[in-house]
């Protein structure tokens, strides 16, 4: 006997351009659990809640960043920034950047990330742009793995990039020419 009332959705990553307060607690809740795993994008530990729905919805504000989030079984559980330069950067209008990349942990393993990546890399590509930069803490192994698998080239080290909490921690600093997309 099957139960066909229940709905299994596939993994989907998509482009949000305004939220719903369900989209926005689990992209809370999601963000919470990656900085509380040492994946904050800047937080040490995990805010209030009000103040990161005002950077979530802030985010969505700023006409040069666009915001993708990955879903699982329909809930929001990780996100990636495309953020592109302001137009009176002409000599750097060819680069734009990937800002707060994460997966939550329990969401891990399914393919998000490297769907993730690549759908902002491709509408970095479709968009013109030339190079597409993302920098990480030397703590992240993960996120190092996936972006040094997917074709990125480490092209600075900087020292004390990151305060933990308890020490520095070096960033490293990647580039990926998009020309090398197929």
């Amino acid at each position: 006997m099957s139960d066909s009332s229940r709905n299994i959705q596939q993994p989907v990553i998509e482009a949000i351009e305004e939220f719903d307060q369900s989209d926005l607690d689990d992209l809370c809740e999601a963000a919470e659990e990656a900085i509380v795993d040492g994946n904050g994008f800047g937080w040490l530990k995990p805010p209030r809640r009000s103040v990161q729905e005002s950077f979530w919805k802030g985010v969505l504000m700023v006409p040069v960043r666009e915001l993708y989030c990955a879903r699982l079984e329909g809930r929001i559980v990780g996100s990636g920034q495309l953020l592109k330069p302001f137009p009176n950067n002409e000599a750097g209008g060819h680069i734009a950047q990937i800002a707060t990349f994460f997966i939550a942990p329990y969401a891990r393993g399914h393919g998000l990330a490297i769907g993730l990546l690549s759908v902002i890399e491709k509408s970095a590509q479709e968009q013109g742009f030339k190079i597409l930069e993302v920098d990480v803490r030397e703590t992240q192994t993960a996120a190092i793995s996936l972006i040094e698998s997917s074709g990125y080239e480490r092209w600075a080290t900087k020292k004390n990039y990151a305060w933990n909490g308890t020490d520095y921690v070096d960033g490293y600093y990647y580039k990926k020419d998009l020309k090398d997309l197929g």
